[in-house]
């Protein structure tokens, strides 16, 4: 009996060695933008975080390259083929993919695209939810001052999509619940607490009286907060933001006597859906083509559960 137990275990552990020796790994690649603000910079290091995860796991074996613009990231991606990647995650900041993305495609590449919408057949997207964002923002904006005053919005127009569904979500949302607000735009060039600065310390000079800022980025509120405190203004009752960056997480909490602050969330996190998205599809699972992770509303009432100690990128 003990010698029949003893070759059913050693049976077991030899077919459990050939499970896990079959088991397949995935090539990946992963291509993310050069870090031109602290949310690019959060993309990139949450995808090797979890790329990493994923590979001492054996579910795949990953190459991570960046780039400054869409030539190189073209250059990045034939490199990409040519190491034998069956996925490959994209997250652009600029246009100009589509064509060479097509062409992984075509070539039974499956590609994942990271928040832009790159127009190729057949691609994956996981993306936060732009237009939501801006809802969000308006209905907090109104619950703070009300129906009427005065609100400056800070769109980043070089931003393309991004920043045209934020700014329609809010216009839209204004217009219906608070049609007697007056709303004046102030375009920033960059998502940036500097430009954020500059641009807030010309709309403090232009207009004395302001109830209130639909800021689009988390480190574009960061420069105009440090604007008003710098002019002494104080009578402004709200400021959004978006992204999920700690120092603004901390920021809200800091000012929550002085000024109702808030972020819609739209974290690089999402990066980490892209990674499970083209495992998945090479598993031969069946997966949705688009992915849209719902905005969230963190300011001081919530604040807390979205602070992490350990995170010192974004």
């Amino acid at each position: 009996m003990k010698k029949l137990l003893a070759v059913v275990l050693a049976l077991a552990l030899c077919l459990g060695m050939c499970s896990l020796a079959n088991a397949e790994s995935y090539k990946v690649g992963i291509l993310t933008p050069a870090v031109t603000h602290g949310w690019v910079g959060g993309i990139t290091y949450f995808a090797e975080q979890y790329a990493k995860e994923l590979s001492d796991a054996g579910k795949i074996e990953y190459k991570l390259l960046t780039s400054s613009n869409a030539e190189e990231m073209t250059a990045q991606l034939d490199e990409l083929i040519l190491w034998g990647a069956q996925a490959v995650v994209i997250a652009p900041q600029w246009t100009g993919m589509e064509v060479p993305v097509q062409n992984a495609i075509d070539q039974g590449i499956v590609c994942v695209a990271f928040d832009m919408d790159i127009e190729a057949d057949g691609i994956y997207r996981v993306t936060g939810d732009n237009e939501s964002m801006g809802v969000a923002g308006a209905k907090y904006i109104v619950d703070k001052i009300g129906t009427e005053g005065l609100v400056v919005t800070m769109p980043v127009p070089s931003s393309g999509s991004v920043s045209e569904l934020r700014m329609k979500g809010f216009t839209e949302t204004m217009k219906e619940i608070a049609p007697n607000v007056k709303i004046v735009d102030y375009a920033n060039a960059s998502f940036s607490a500097e430009e954020g600065l500059k641009v807030m310390t010309d709309i403090l000079t232009a207009n004395p009286e302001i109830d209130a800022v639909f800021s689009l980025d988390d480190e574009t509120s960061l420069g105009a907060l440090q604007a008003m405190e710098d002019a002494g203004r104080t009578e402004i009752k709200a400021i959004t933001g978006g992204g999920g960056m700690q120092e603004y997480f901390k920021t809200i909490v800091e000012k929550k006597d002085a000024i109702a602050a808030c972020s819609a969330l739209y974290s690089p996190l999402m990066i980490k859906d892209c990674l499970d998205v083209a495992v998945s599809v090479l598993s031969g699972e069946e997966v949705e083509q688009v992915k849209v992770i719902p905005s969230q509303i963190v300011d001081a009432t919530n604040v807390d559960e979205y602070i992490d100690p350990e995170n010192n990128v974004y």
